[in-house]
């Protein structure tokens, strides 16, 4: 019985084809192509203010985050630390660190509630944006952020960081 085995073993090994799974069909792809560039190329059509995320904040993300994004048992805080960057005890938070606004809609798209990761609407993900935003003190509460709006939202550490400028990492900035 080894013998068999071993034969197997070496016939699938030798073979490029497995007969398993079957190709991504044009619409998988579509949904799964859902990255956001920091110039909002990648953004989907939907809108939010930081009022309308108020309600998606509690209910999804306070129980990590904290009511005002202060963090807790373990999860990041989200607002607060701006100016802190360059102290002994830096906070980074989105409104401290993060240098495009496009990057906190990218990241909550794909990665966020924690127990159900790309479970929110374009609409929520934008409220939860400006919500975000809004706690930092980096835009107001009634601003309406869309795919033209958010990649114009400068973020206060947009200059805080340097490009790496060797030549096999990428271009210059």
């Amino acid at each position: 019985m080894s013998s068999l085995l071993l034969l197997l073993s070496l016939a699938v090994a030798a073979s490029p084809q497995y007969n398993v799974g079957r190709l991504a069909t044009p619409e998988e792809i579509a949904a799964a192509d859902v990255s956001v560039l920091p110039t909002g190329l990648g953004l989907p059509a939907g809108q939010g203010s930081a009022r309308d995320g108020t309600d998606v904040y509690v209910s999804r993300c306070a129980a990590c985050h904290g009511v005002d994004g202060e963090g807790r048992a373990g999860y990041p805080p989200l607002a607060g630390g701006r100016g802190s960057i360059a102290s002994a005890t830096p906070l980074l938070t989105v409104g401290s660190y993060w240098p495009y606004a496009t990057t906190v809609f990218d990241y909550i798209r794909r990665a966020m509630p924690y127990e159900a990761p790309g479970s929110l609407t374009p609409d929520e993900v934008y409220a939860l944006t400006a919500w975000i935003l809004a706690a930092n003190g980096i835009i107001e509460e009634a601003a309406v952020l869309d795919k033209h709006t958010l990649p114009l939202v400068q973020m206060p550490n947009r200059d805080g960081f340097t490009s790496d400028p060797r030549p096999d990492v990428g271009r210059k900035r």
